[in-house]
């Protein structure tokens, strides 16, 4: 995104320019993927891409490594084995300023919202902006307001505290600070977790209409049919320590796998997924 003020322009690190955002791109490419926990096998030989544009959600059982692999994703957790790369670059590249440089690319949206209790709405939104040393506060002042307005906030609710927030709120709140920086990548764990239906489809719709405006790349975890089913364009799915299926939603319901037959066959699941059925 470019902010102009009088005579100046700001252009945040890692914006997307409309025309990069018509190339065909591996954004994610996980290869041979293992994670150990002690002598616990949680991952056995991951690979997994994702190309620009694409809404990837990643679904699988109980225990099965979902967080993990989102956190290894955006370099919080180091695998064992195998490479992780987004933009074409290691996450953990041993290169501090490139690794600086890759975490401005991506926002992520935890599944509690991992707000800072201690800050306001504003502040929240602004830590990354303020982390980047780049912008005057004026300029951030401008870009908090944005967001809130790009999430459907209004601007009375930046002076508001974590704790005196709805739990929709919270969660528009931690999209904004996700998307503080215009990343090309935004990673979601268990989105609409927490949310009654009703605001649960508010936020998917949300969610939607700015991957749309924006451009911008989608990896999610949900257990919620309704979540995968109004936003995935891709499925992956998780079994066996490996991804055992990476196709559309409808592809997904021909895959012969116990966890697939008993996540997406059901004669309810099947509705959701071909849009009969929402409720």
């Amino acid at each position: 995104m470019t902010e102009d003020r009088g005579q100046r322009t700001v252009q945040l690190p890692g914006a997307s320019r409309p025309q990069e955002l018509l190339s065909s791109e591996t954004v994610l490419e996980l290869s041979g993927v293992v994670t150990r926990f002690g002598r616990n096998l949680v991952h056995d030989g991951i690979d997994l891409g994702v190309e620009r544009g694409q809404i990837l959600c990643l679904v699988g059982g109980s225990g099965s490594g979902k967080t993990t692999l989102l956190r290894e994703i955006v370099g919080l957790l180091a695998p064992a084995r195998g490479t992780v790369r987004l933009f074409g670059q290691p996450v953990l590249d041993r290169d501090a300023r490139a690794r600086r440089g890759l975490r401005r690319r991506f926002g992520m949206l935890f599944q509690q919202g991992a707000l800072f209790s201690a800050l306001n709405v504003f502040d929240n939104i602004a830590f990354p902006l303020r982390e980047l040393r780049l912008l005057d506060e004026s300029v951030i002042h401008d870009l908090v307001f944005i967001k809130l307005a790009m999430v459907e906030l209004e601007a009375r609710h930046a002076l508001l505290m974590p704790a005196e927030l709805s739990g929709g709120m919270v969660k528009r709140v931690a999209l904004a600070r996700a998307l503080s920086l215009e990343p090309e990548l935004l990673v979601l764990d268990e989105p609409t977790a927490g949310l009654d239906p009703d605001l649960a489809d508010s936020f998917v719709r949300l969610i939607g209409s700015l991957q749309k405006q924006l451009g911008f790349t989608v990896v999610m975890v949900t257990h919620d049919l309704d979540t995968l089913a109004g936003l995935a364009t891709r499925v992956a799915v998780l079994a066996e320590r490996r991804i055992i299926a990476n196709c559309s939603p409808a592809e997904v319901l021909a895959v012969d796998h116990p966890f697939v037959r008993s996540f997406f066959c059901s004669q309810h699941a099947r509705a959701v997924m071909r849009g009969e059925d929402r409720t």
